[in-house]
């Protein structure tokens, strides 16, 4: 194994992340990221990544050895199945597995069927009945929409009359087709941990666990975003949680995905809430977080390459993942306007940067020359530090050289961890 052609899909902060790791391994031959961003243009190649017909013929025509799939789209649309069809190895999990995340009703059946700890709940489609479920359980309560909503698909309800706002927003299309079915959950309280698990179908390793920042401003306060930075390892996690989760959560959620003809193969990433009656389940996704996937690339020792591989064959157990001891801080730069309406274009002048530190690119790209804006999530300032101070000092420190007019961004990130 090496000398091998490797196609990242995807254009946000997490691909840019993983073609950072994958091009420190020396089993690698070439690299292709479709389409890519501004920080990954020595490898891009311009296929959308919802394109699975035009990333297929690619990938036949370069010969590509493996194909890591980053966004959650392609995943619900197909792209492992059509892949596999045409004989090529991909990593990721097919278009039932990736179910758990395309439907957070079918995800709650699931947790169900494998007895998971998690929040009470019930599903909705009809407007007048879900508002008299609210009313029936009280806030605080939390209302998702059913399909895909890049993340932003949640409303936490503190009071009544959100949450009846909630119902209609949701209901009456504010999500799109992501929003014709609505789940309604019990408010969970503790702390909030993501933890990713790469599975091959049956064994299940942890990945380093991460606390995101959902919120748009400091304090956890503002609207819901994508993340807008990210800490690892938080100090609240022990090795007797991991071992918890990857025994309540995780292996029953193989077991169940295995006895359904669906197994699970690709990065199971669990949003867990620390309660105090132990860790509960939140939601799945199947893909690699962003931006919990910048600091768990900056902490990992071991080679991703041979590891995803092993994944793809059902013999991850032959592996083994090493960290580094070091604490990894992401900090979130974003449009001015994000999470609302935001300018794009805006040019944006990087400093160099340490060995310690890496700015990892998300919505960027070149025009006439120059790096401007494109996306609503701009840039991932990542770095590592023997301590969490550290690792916060070190990125904030990045963060202030960068010359990006009204950049929007978090100065909090990592606080809850101090």
């Amino acid at each position: 194994m090496g000398n091998l052609r490797v196609l990242i899909v995807g254009n946000g902060g997490r691909e840019h992340a993983l073609a950072w790791k994958l091009a420190q391994s020396p089993k690698l031959g070439r690299l292709f990221v479709a389409p890519g961003n501004a920080g990954t243009v020595l490898w891009n190649v311009p296929i959308p990544a919802d394109d699975i017909s035009a990333l297929v013929e690619f990938a036949v025509e370069q010969k590509i050895d493996l194909t890591v799939v980053g966004p959650e789209d392609p995943l619900s649309l197909g792209i492992v199945n059509a892949f596999q069809e045409a004989g090529l190895r991909i990593f990721g999990p097919t278009q039932a597995a990736a179910h758990l995340e395309g439907s957070k009703s079918f995800a709650k059946t699931i947790m169900e069927s494998a007895g998971i700890p998690t929040a009470e709940w019930q599903m909705f489609e009809d407007i007048e009945q879900a508002k008299t479920y609210v009313r029936t359980i009280g806030a605080p309560c939390v209302l998702k929409a059913d399909g895909l909503a890049a993340g932003k698909g949640v409303i936490v309800a503190m009071d009544l009359e959100t949450a009846l706002q909630a119902v209609e927003e949701i209901l009456e299309g504010g999500f799109g087709t992501a929003g014709k079915k609505l789940v309604i959950e019990e408010f969970l309280e503790g702390q909030e941990v993501s933890l990713l698990c790469l599975c091959d179908g049956t064994t299940a390793y942890p990945m380093a666990p991460v606390q995101d920042h959902k919120r748009a401003l400091d304090g956890d306060l503002g609207l819901n975003t994508g993340g807008m930075g990210t800490y690892c390892p938080p100090p609240i996690w022990t090795a007797e949680i991991e071992a918890n989760v990857m025994r309540d959560l995780v292996s029953p959620t193989l077991q169940v995905m295995r006895d359904r003809g669906t197994p699970f193969q690709g990065v199971l990433f669990l949003g867990l809430m620390l309660t105090e009656r132990g860790p509960k389940l939140l939601e799945y996704n199947v893909r690699f977080g962003d931006p919990e996937t910048q600091v768990v690339m900056k902490r990992l020792k071991s080679d991703l390459l041979p590891i995803l591989w092993a994944c793809t064959e059902g013999r991850l157990s032959e592996e083994k993942l090493e960290w580094k001891e070091d604490v990894a801080v992401c900090v979130v730069m974003a449009a001015p306007g994000y999470p609302l309406a935001y300018a794009k274009g805006v040019p944006i002048h990087l400093p160099e940067t340490q060995q310690d530190t890496v700015i990892f690119h998300a919505g960027t790209g070149i025009s006439d020359g120059q790096l401007v804006s494109t996306g609503g999530r701009v840039l991932g300032i990542t770095a590592e530090g023997k301590t969490l101070q550290e690792a916060r000092e070190k990125a904030y420190a990045v963060v202030d050289q960068i010359q990006f007019p009204k950049a929007h961004f978090r100065r909090d990130i990592g606080v809850k961890g101090l």
